[in-house]
C-alpha cells in the first residue's frame, strides 16, 4: 500500500488541493449567506430561497469537500517519509484544520436554526464570522508552504 501510495503522490496531492478549494470556498461563501439571511423575514420567498441554497451548498459541495480533503489528507501522511522529525508544523496546520472542521459544525449548527426560524444572530455577527475562514487558511498556508518549524 505504501508504495503505491508513494508512486501515486503527486495525484493524491493534487485531489487533496482541489478538495481544500472546494471546501474552502463553501466555507467562505456559506456565511455570506447567512450576512444576507439574518435580514429576510421569516416565511418570505427569500428566506426560503435562502434556505435551499444553504442546505444545498451544505450537503453537495461543503460537506463533501471536507470528508474527501480529510480522505486525501489521510492517505498524504500514508506516504513513506512524509511524516518526519522534527516537523512540528504539519502539527500545527492539523489543528487549524481541526479549528476549520468544527467552523464548518457551527455553520451546519446555524443553518439549522435558520431553516427553523430560530435564528437569534445578527447581520453584523455573520460579517465577523465569515472572516474566520479566510484568517484560519492564510495560517494552513503559511506553514505547509513555509515549514517554519
Amino acid at each position: 500500500m505504501s508504495n503505491y501510495l508513494a508512486e501515486h503522490y503527486l495525484f493524491i496531492k493534487s485531489i487533496h488541493i482541489i478538495f481544500v478549494i472546494s471546501w474552502m470556498a463553501a466555507l467562505f461563501y456559506q456565511p455570506r449567506l447567512y450576512v444576507y439571511h439574518a435580514t429576510a423575514t421569516p416565511g418570505s420567498e427569500l428566506y426560503t430561497t435562502l434556505c435551499i441554497m444553504e442546505k444545498r451548498l451544505a450537503r453537495i459541495i461543503m460537506t463533501p469537500a471536507m470528508l474527501l480533503t480529510f480522505v486525501s489528507g489521510s492517505l498524504l501522511l500514508m506516504v513513506p517519509g512524509i511524516l518526519v522529525s522534527p516537523m512540528g508544523w504539519i502539527h500545527a496546520k492539523l489543528f487549524l484544520v481541526l479549528l476549520l472542521a468544527g467552523y464548518h459544525g457551527m455553520l451546519i449548527r446555524w443553518m439549522k436554526l435558520f431553516q427553523t426560524g430560530k435564528n437569534q444572530n445578527s447581520q453584523r455577527f455573520y460579517r465577523l464570522i465569515n472572516e474566520i475562514a479566510p484568517l484560519l487558511m492564510i495560517f494552513v498556508v503559511f506553514l505547509v508552504v513555509i515549514k517554519p518549524f
